[in-house]
């Protein structure tokens, strides 16, 4: 099964592929939509769209991982992040892969145990998990390969717990 976990932004948006078979998880891909800064947001927009159709035409992944919104103090750029979200959502229904999403704070918890980790025990943990002998940068891919990761394990973690309550019955 592969995974594409996904951080939304309007400069940058994340992108981290991971594939699943039985109990190996491997790495395959990431990287980072950077749109052009002098841009208007329609057309920031329109780059980023259009980047992520092309991913998983590319790519043809079986579900999608978004970083969900949770808190921001700016106003401004919650709004366009959530732009950037809406945009991303529409790419995958069109493609009809399943969307799933987790806050800063689910991911860092599946990761770290904690949820209000720092980025770099989040990195760690993802070098860890994947095996990877470098840093993927910038902090970006990190968070878009942690949401993938956290859907992973999340899910294997319910099918688990579900075998368990099965076996008792």
């Amino acid at each position: 099964m592969k995974i594409l976990g996904i951080d939304p932004g309007t400069a940058r948006t994340g992108f981290g592929l991971i594939q699943v078979k039985g109990k190996e998880i491997k790495f395959l891909n990431c990287g980072c939509i950077e749109t052009f800064p002098t841009a208007s947001v329609q057309k920031r927009l329109v780059q980023t769209y259009s980047a992520i159709k092309k991913i998983i035409a590319k790519e043809k992944p079986h579900s999608i991982v978004i970083e969900r919104l949770f808190f921001f103090k700016n106003m401004k750029t919650v709004m366009t992040v959530s732009q950037s979200r809406g945009v991303i959502m529409m790419a995958c229904e069109q493609h009809k892969v399943p969307i799933f999403e987790y806050t800063p704070l689910e991911i860092k918890q599946t990761l770290t145990g904690y949820g209000r980790a720092e980025k770099k025990e989040v990195l760690k943990s993802v070098k860890k998990i994947l095996k990877l002998k470098y840093d993927p940068k910038p902090d970006d891919v990190v968070d878009a390969l942690a949401t993938a990761l956290c859907h992973h394990l999340k899910k294997s973690k319910i099918k688990t717990e579900n075998e368990k309550r099965q076996s008792k019955i």
